[in-house]
């Protein structure tokens, strides 16, 4: 059987490149044909974009806009060429955003991830991605349904039933978040339980740590990486050569410099910013707000694509914290909720391998009560767990910084 999904994934660089800009005139006008980039491409001549360089002149919309957009165009932000009656289905993501699926197959592009990763035609395929307000859990069940797998959808949480699930039915894979995986495997061990059906898995929403790869690697598990967003679906993926993620067929992507929409040069990090040839969300120059650079080559496996080194963190303040972001915004509105915090800075790391929220916070009343209501806040306003640190005022760095990442990614 082929390594590889399809011929795509093998054609020489020039032949790639040619058929992506041959595609973007009728892209952009298509996308002209929305509310939001009828507005912000008018004027713009689609026969004229078939280069790099002409497309690197367009505008960037970037995630955090959606929230704007989409108040302002609800629900969609008008940006579809699809109507809400055409589609499958409409997600949530954390702001709130909402992230339409059309009706096509595979529409998150997810099953060539899971070929590159060793699931074939057959495989019970073990998915922990949720399959309720946002679409990680479709994603999966899409690439797997192109692919011929089958999926068991156990969803997030209730550790011990997913190791019955996984002793009794016996998966191939798995797919969900490192830390969740690392949870499962350490409750069978706990449990007593046979989890070693498990070979292979892929690992997206939140980075792969250097422990965790180790704590995998020990137990002769593969695990690939595979980067997507509620936005784009599949964006870039790991192979078994394990040198960097390679793009997607169905995209162009550039690295820009953040805060601009100027591509930086080959190598240097940037922001990720994303054309995706998508007929129902016609998304031009999409910025993620993610960090990473180009690498040069193709990779050892055979595939030609362009290559990232990967998530190497985000261009605003923006974290994303076990698979789900973290704004700005929300710190601000957890100190909203408790005059007596004077500033604050919520610290992320990944203390034992697994992300950690901390906000520490300037304020004169330095008690357990109220580090006990600001946790219940995080917890209400993020849906995430966070530990509460007070702190003398004038303590914290007085650098405007409101998030900051210190996890340790290589």
């Amino acid at each position: 059987m082929s390594s590889h999904y399809d011929t795509l994934e093998v054609r020489s660089p020039e032949e790639r490149e040619l058929a992506l800009l041959a595609r973007l005139p009728g892209h952009i006008a298509l996308a002209q044909t929305t509310v939001h980039f009828g507005a912000s491409l008018a004027g713009v001549d689609p026969a004229a974009i078939t280069s790099r360089e002409a497309l690197a002149a367009l505008p960037v919309v970037r995630k955090h806009d959606l929230l704007d957009l989409q108040k302002a165009h609800p629900p969609l932000g008008g940006m579809t060429a699809t109507p809400l009656s055409g589609l499958r289905r409409v997600f949530s993501s954390p702001g709130p955003i909402y992230d339409p699926e059309g009706r096509g197959a595979d529409w998150w592009r997810f099953a060539r991830v899971m070929y590159a990763a060793g699931f074939r035609p057959g495989d019970l395929i073990h998915n922990t991605f949720s399959y309720h307000f946002t679409p990680a859990g479709f994603m999966v069940d899409g690439g797997a349904q192109a692919l011929g797998c089958c999926v068991f959808p156990a969803g997030v949480g209730q550790t011990e039933m997913q190791v019955q699930a996984m002793a009794g039915l016996k998966p191939a894979g798995y797919v969900g978040t490192p830390s969740f995986l690392k949870i499962i495997l350490e409750k069978a061990d706990e449990m007593g339980m046979d989890v070693s059906s498990l070979k292979r898995a892929i690992v997206s929403g939140e980075a792969l740590f250097p422990v965790q790869k180790a704590f995998f690697t020990a137990r002769g598990l593969s695990v690939l990486q595979a980067y997507a967003s509620a936005d784009l679906g599949m964006i870039a993926y790991e192979s078994e050569a394990r040198e960097g993620l390679i793009i997607e067929e169905e995209l162009l992507v550039e690295i820009v410099r953040p805060g601009t929409g100027d591509p930086v040069a080959p190598g240097e990090v940037g922001e990720v910013v994303v054309t995706s040839f998508n007929p129902d969300y016609p998304l031009v120059r999409f910025g993620t707000g993610d960090l990473s650079a180009v690498l040069p080559g193709v990779s050892p496996c055979g595939r030609t694509n362009m290559r990232i080194r990967g998530w190497m963190g985000r261009a605003d303040q923006t974290a994303k914290v076990k698979g789900m972001f973290v704004h700005p915004s929300q710190v601000a509105e957890v100190v909203r909720r408790h005059p007596e915090i004077v500033r604050a800075r919520l610290v992320v790391d990944n203390a034992e391998g697994q992300d950690r929220m901390t906000l520490h916070c300037e304020s004169a009343a330095a008690d357990a009560a109220l580090a006990k209501a600001v946790a219940d806040s995080i917890r209400d306003v993020t849906k995430l767990r966070g530990e509460v640190k007070l702190a003398a005022a004038g303590s914290l760095p007085n650098d405007g910084k409101v998030i900051e990442d210190a996890r340790k990614y290589d």
